[in-house]
């Protein structure tokens, strides 16, 4: 039953504001058990946001914090290019495009508009990621020149018009991945997500009446707007700065600097990346949006971090990246492994901002996705083509007050999980022989920094392996006299025992059956003293094998 009144009370505002968040909720849900690929229904690399009809954030679900931050834009940024109207009742408009979306081009956003009584009323958007778009080599390659390498790119396009499947787009879309029938799935999977969207809000609004949700709407974005303008007027004027490097972008051998400068005036933050890299001949670039993206991850984890995100959030923040670098780039430049840097950033907005914000301010964490991609075929299933993708966890830093979390994914990934090994085993031919915590991998500190994780895996047939693998060059650095975590290592045994310890990345490199490939990711870096550890602290690492 409608109401007419048009103004919200605390209670309501409560009400509502919990409700936009459950049908975030409601949709990821969808998404992840109507999914194809285990990459979204094990790994949940997938992510949805129910927006107003301005784009802006209504709620989100748990998801990659990547994506979350910059659906909302891929709204807006369509709307600029073709105006509003272009979003009609029944539409489903996708979007992989870098410069656009900012990610790389297996990452599929979805945008289905929302209409009630025949008034736009808002969105229901998800992003996944497909397993294969097309690219030169299967997954995503990680030697990539330019953008044309990586797959389909498409601009806004409408899969959906007004309720009607355009059937010659995805029969086209089918033709071009190696997995055409998953990527239909998927596809689907994420038009199901937005119509729980869509039915959820309908009812929202025919137990409120739109405009008490109108009013809800508004009330919690100026108390998001507030609370973080207080946030960041708290914090001491200035500017704070910070640098590091990537190992290099996947073709040459070339360290590429990011720097980062951030500046805070009254109630207004800016982080501006002049001086960072040129865009990159290998993929290390990214669009604008993603790097706004990252950067709000990074705010949200100092700045008010215990309130949800919503369309009052980020108000105070200027994000400045010149044009032509990797955080900002332009055709044509790869963008595979956007990631890595973004990751590295996240954490340089820490260390920048350490000295301001001593009791939030954590060490760096292992920072980087380190990817593993094995291909080939499956004699158990008939010699089938197969793909598998998979991140690996790492160590998080040491903070004052307590040890990093060991083995837990990277910052860019939120709640993406590696594959259970009975998953992996069941749907690939080869078995997991090893598995567990890299023990001495944290830096030392009166807090410890958490430790990576290890991975053994035997191969049962012919396949080949691409890798991508960072941050040995920049380690995971320590803060307040905590000793930086150790890098990243992978070893590939060859049938006859030959060792190869050389690689981080490569790109379909031949491995015969019986090959073992051992990977291992970075620590966390340490906060403090080494000497002022605890002896109990120390007692309990030996006991639990995190330290030799």
């Amino acid at each position: 039953m409608t109401t007419s009144n048009p103004h919200s009370n605390p209670v309501t505002t409560e009400i509502i504001r919990n409700a936009f968040n459950a049908i975030a909720e409601d949709m990821n849900a969808s998404l992840i058990r109507s999914a194809f690929t285990p990459i979204i229904y094990e790994g949940k690399d997938c992510a949805v946001g129910l927006l107003d009809e301005n784009g802006d954030v209504l709620g989100q679900s748990l998801g990659l914090p990547l994506f979350l931050g910059n659906l909302s834009l891929c709204v807006q940024i369509i709307a600029e290019m073709k105006g509003w109207d272009y979003y009609e009742e029944g539409d489903v408009v996708l979007l992989n495009d870098s410069y656009i979306a900012g990610t790389h081009l297996n990452d599929i956003t979805l945008i289905r508009s929302i209409f009630w009584e025949g008034k736009r009323i808002g969105f229901a958007t998800s992003r996944a990621h497909w397993l294969d778009v097309g690219a030169k080599d299967a997954g995503s390659p990680t030697d990539a020149r330019e953008i044309y390498q990586e797959g389909m790119r498409w601009p806004p396009t409408k899969v959906y018009r007004k309720g009607v499947a355009q059937d010659d787009i995805l029969a086209f879309m089918r033709a071009n991945s190696r997995f055409g029938g998953a990527l239909i799935g998927d596809l689907h999977a994420q038009i199901a997500a937005g119509r729980t969207g869509e039915m959820r809000m309908r009812a929202l609004i025919e137990r409120f009446g739109y405009a008490t949700v109108q009013a809800a709407r508004d009330d919690i974005f100026a108390q998001s707007a507030e609370l973080e303008r207080q946030a960041i007027l708290a914090i001491p004027d200035g500017e704070y700065c910070a640098e590091g490097a990537l190992d290099n972008d996947g073709i040459s051998a070339d360290p590429v600097p990011v720097k980062l400068t951030v500046r805070v005036s009254g109630e207004t933050m800016e982080m501006d990346l002049t001086g960072s890299s040129k865009q990159t001949v290998g993929g290390v670039n990214c669009g604008f949006t993603q790097t706004v993206s990252a950067l709000r991850v990074a705010f949200k984890l100092l700045i008010n971090p215990e309130r949800p995100v919503d369309g009052g959030t980020f108000r105070a923040l200027n994000i400045v990246a010149p044009e032509g670098t990797i955080f900002h780039a332009a055709a044509p430049a790869a963008c595979s492994w956007y990631f890595s840097s973004l990751g590295m950033l996240i954490d340089m907005v820490v260390k920048a901002l350490a000295p301001a914000l001593p009791q939030r301010a954590a060490a760096a964490h292992y920072g980087d996705s380190m990817v593993t991609i094995f291909s080939g075929t499956d004699a158990r299933n008939e010699d089938a083509f197969f793909v598998a993708v998979e991140a690996n966890c790492g160590g998080w830093g040491a903070w004052n007050g307590g040890d990093g979390q060991d083995c837990l994914i990277n910052n860019v990934n939120g709640s993406f999980r590696d594959y259970p090994i009975e998953v992996f085993e069941h749907r690939y031919p080869m078995r997991i022989t090893k598995y567990g915590i890299r023990q001495d991998s944290g830096g030392e500190g009166e807090f410890r920094g958490g430790n990576g994780s290890y991975r053994e895996y035997e191969l049962d047939g012919d396949t080949t392996l691409s890798l991508w693998f960072e941050r040995s060059l920049t380690r995971p650095w320590g803060l307040s006299g905590g000793s930086e975590g150790l890098g990243p290592k992978v070893e590939i045994v060859a049938p006859d025992g030959t060792v190869r310890g050389d690689l981080l990345k490569t790109s379909t490199l031949p491995l015969k059956a019986g090959s073992v490939v051992r990977v291992a990711t970075g620590g966390g870096g340490g906060f403090g003293d080494p000497a002022q550890r605890s002896a109990e602290r120390r007692q309990r690492d030996l006991g639990n094998g995190y330290v030799s």
